[in-house]
């Protein structure tokens, strides 16, 4: 097996609604939300963790292609590229999905905000309906990163092959393995509550970038 090149995608991911990706509640102070926003521990920034989005357009990826679990089936191309612990042909993940940071222009224009609740989020108050009474119940704040903000994002795929030929015949699939998954996850959500309307989103997408392994071992 050998590395034959890299293939780096970046863009933005926009926020169309409100997204809650949770983060310990062990973190918030008395009297904070119920339900935090997973945040950097650097500059306190709600991030989007990449285990999140990979996950996302995996489990997406395996309902659209019928599969119950594509981990542990290392013959499936989802398992190829998002890697597989099949003891007969486990492979790592050729598929690297960088933690999204908000971009510097999305994070001033938030921090500056006078609508936010809180430091680059909103709270959002929900209960639940008691259906034989009618009442409101067991009401929570949940915190969102409000709509409208952007983050960077960045995937790499690894084509790893034994061959030219399959080399060529992983990256064509690889992609389009990819391109659907994004497109997938574009019409359903990211993160929770998102058949309450959270977590819509939009990609943006720069040109790729691809480097072959000459480039690292001789350029």
């Amino acid at each position: 097996m050998q590395l034959y090149k890299k293939i780096i995608k970046r863009g933005t991911l926009t926020l169309i609604t409100g997204l809650h990706i949770g983060d310990s509640k062990e973190t918030t102070d008395i009297g904070g939300v119920d339900s935090p926003v997973v945040r950097r521990k650097d500059n306190n920034e709600p991030y989007i963790p990449g285990s999140s989005l990979k996950g996302k357009m995996r489990s997406l990826l395996d309902i659209a292609h019928g599969q119950t679990d594509t981990t542990r089936n290392g013959t499936h191309i989802i398992g190829q590229l998002f890697g597989n612990i099949d003891k007969d042909k486990g492979t790592p993940s050729r598929l690297i999905v960088r933690d999204a940071y908000l971009s510097r222009k999305s994070s001033q224009v938030i921090s500056e905000s006078e609508f936010t609740d809180m430091p680059f989020s909103e709270v959002k108050f929900e209960n639940i309906i008691n259906r034989v009474k009618g009442t409101a119940e067991h009401p929570r704040q949940i915190e969102r990163i409000p709509a409208g903000a952007e983050f960077e994002v960045e995937f790499i795929i690894n084509i790893i092959a034994d061959s030219d030929s399959e080399a060529k015949t992983k990256e064509a699939d690889f992609n389009q393995l990819l391109s659907a998954a994004i497109k997938l996850l574009e019409d359903d959500y990211l993160g929770g509550s998102g058949s309450r309307g959270y977590g819509q989103v939009k990609f943006a997408w720069n040109t790729p970038i691809e480097k072959t392994v000459e480039q690292y071992l001789h350029g």
